[in-house]
């Protein structure tokens, strides 16, 4: 038996309450037996917490390895497993690195004679947080659409984004995760009742541009499609180039004081994970996505920076891309007068895009500021100008680029959307109380996701932006196209954009196809990069 099955006895009418106990779903998977459980409120089942990978003790910054089968069947009944993390919602450091697990939720409709599509789930949080359980991504929006959807653990900050000139922890190890995750998927996921061969892989912020990290590797077919939102490889904060100084300066604010760093990252593994992440912060280190050395018997994700290097999926795989039109409200929406007048948004911009010699800084810095903010300071009076030139540079600008370089590597179909909805269910204003107007960063997730503490918030109109965006989106995972008819709900044909023109889909309270999103800072930008080509970070060097 290789597909999804119910093992329960239904028929219980004998019994004066007329009780219908729980029907427990079983699957017999390539790594064994796993139950699962009903769920209470739709008509699908959840396998929760099943592991996917294993980490090795001796050595948890190091690559994960595939799980092992099981010898029992596997109760997957709990989703509360997070890694080593700051978690956002209560500031507590928790997690451990037994964490690689991942969440199967599946439709009744499933069966061996009726594969769905899936949709797998990659969350963003700066690769520094995120967890997959249903606290934040309840599925029952999703799945309601004939759609299996899987959300998985991977990895964060030091231990999942160690990079260092040495095989016990070369980088990337957390997406390295999510690549062994997405390979569970392609070889288990029939069992389900899902079909290997309509794989969508989906994501926000860090999420999204690992979605385009897979894009670049060519190692194996493990998704036909993609959904990046608010991220790409080219985003200017997804690469770093930290060196080896992380390990050492942690091993010596943990009491031991060396110069070697295979002896700090041993030390390392002896040590609680919560102190290893309290240190982090305390230290004001940051691990994210990184340019690897090659190493013998060490399978590398990128050894050259990704704004150098062609994108090998863009030919084979639909593309589904887009951002939100406020996206600096995250960052900089309760900024108050003090805050913005000590804040140097055009330096750290800049700092964060490119490597300038002192003279073209100023020269590029008074050419920048010029455009956004004329001859004003920033202050209260510009916080506009702040969120516009954050959301550009850091968001709505690399989105472009992206899609521009997916087009010069062969793309056939790219959707794209801009998120422009503002009400009492945007994540992220919701979460940190900001009252200006605009879709900030993170704002959509809520009308995809069943959020466990937002039960309460939904209008008739936010219930029909949920309906209408999550019909899109499994749309686009059924039949790769997000509007193969137009209907009352969804009365707009969403045009690809294509090489020369930038069609998106504005998803505010109604839905409009419009052309290329602030056009007029959009193409100041393509100006100002283009003269400063040889100055992007990582361009025509490596990094590692």
């Amino acid at each position: 038996m290789t597909f999804y099955f119910i093992l329960a006895i239904l028929v219980l009418f004998k019994y004066a309450a007329g009780a219908v106990p729980r029907v427990d779903p079983l699957v017999d998977s390539k790594v064994g037996l796993i139950r699962g459980q009903v769920a209470t409120d739709g008509d699908y089942s959840m396998f929760l917490g099943i592991p996917y990978a294993k980490v090795d003790e001796a050595n948890p910054f190091g690559p994960s390895v595939p799980y092992p089968a099981f010898e029992d069947t596997f109760s997957a009944f709990d989703d509360s497993a997070i890694c080593p993390q700051v978690e956002e919602f209560n500031n507590t450091i928790v997690g451990t690195v037994d964490c690689l697990h991942l969440n199967v939720y599946v439709p009744t409709a499933a069966s061996s004679r009726n594969r769905l599509p899936v949709l797998v789930w990659i969350y963003g949080g700066g690769f520094e947080i995120g967890f997959a359980g249903r606290y934040l991504y309840g599925p029952k929006f999703l799945v309601r659409h004939d759609i299996i959807l899987v959300t998985l653990n991977y990895r964060l900050g030091p231990y999942g984004f160690m990079c260092l000139d040495t095989p016990a922890a070369p980088g990337n190890q957390g997406l390295k995760d999510q690549q062994l995750a997405l390979r569970w998927v392609r070889d288990n996921i029939e069992a389900f009742g899902g079909d290997a061969d309509k794989i969508t892989i989906f994501g926000e912020s860090a999420g999204s541009a690992s979605v385009d990290f897979h894009l670049y590797q060519e190692q194996e077919n493990l998704f036909q499609q993609a959904i990046m939102q608010s991220g790409t490889i080219l985003n200017p904060w997804v690469v770093t180039n930290p060196g080896n100084e992380g390990p050492l300066k942690l091993a010596e604010h943990l009491g031991v004081n060396t110069d070697d760093v295979s002896e700090a990252l041993s030390f390392l593994a002896t040590v609680e994970t919560k102190l290893v992440i309290a240190a982090t912060i305390e230290l004001g280190l940051t691990f994210r996505p990184c340019v690897e050395n090659n190493f013998d018997d060490v399978v590398p994700f990128i050894t050259e920076h990704p704004i150098n290097l062609p994108v090998p999926n863009a030919r084979f795989v639909k593309l589904f891309i887009g951002f939100n039109n406020d996206e600096g409200l995250a960052y900089y929406g309760n900024a108050n007068a003090e805050s913005l007048s000590q804040l140097d948004i055009v330096g750290d911009s800049l700092s964060e895009a490119f490597d300038f010699d002192s003279h073209t800084y100023e020269e590029m810095s008074e050419i920048l500021r010029h455009f956004y903010f004329g001859d004003k300071d920033v202050s209260e009076e510009t916080k506009r100008q702040v969120l516009d030139l954050f959301s550009d540079i850091s968001f709505g600008h690399p989105t472009q680029r992206s899609l521009r370089k997916y087009y010069d590597n062969g793309a056939n179909t790219i959707f794209s959307y801009l998120f422009s909805y503002a009400g009492e269910r945007n994540f992220v204003k919701y979460n940190n109380k900001i009252t200006i107007g605009g879709a900030s960063h993170a704002d959509e997730i809520s009308y995809l996701f069943d959020v466990s503490y937002m039960k309460q918030i939904m209008s008739d109109e936010e219930q029909v932006v949920v309906d209408r965006m999550t019909s899109l989106w499994a749309n686009f995972v059924k039949y790769g196209d997000p509007t193969p008819e137009t209907t009352d709900l969804l009365p707009v044909k969403w045009v690809p954009a294509t090489r020369d023109r930038w069609n998106y889909l504005n998803i505010d309270s109604e839905l409009t196809m419009e052309s290329r999103p602030f056009n007029d800072r959009m193409a100041f930008l393509d100006l100002f990069y283009k003269m400063n080509e040889n100055f992007q970070k990582g361009i025509n060097q490596n990094d590692a």
